[in-house]
């Protein structure tokens, strides 16, 4: 159950809270939770990458790897 105090309900509603994670059982887990909490969770990575390169950042890493290869995108 979501604690009220963060949203005034019982369930997140229209993904009102989102929950940040470093650790990949903790996702796992918290995920099995979802249609019950409606809580969404993420990567914190994933969630720093979407907002500083941009919400295509993957699609761009994978044409990127596919033009010069990996250690062009790695330097």
């Amino acid at each position: 159950m979501v604690r009220p105090a963060l949203t005034g309900k019982s369930k997140v509603e229209k993904n009102e809270v989102k929950l940040l994670t470093s650790c990949p059982a903790c996702q796992q887990g918290l995920a099995r939770y979802r249609q019950d909490t409606g809580l969404q969770t993420d990567y914190i990575v994933v969630e720093l990458a979407n907002s500083l390169l941009g919400k295509d950042w993957q699609q761009s890493f994978v044409n990127k790897t596919k033009q010069g290869g990996i250690e062009r995108v790695l330097l």
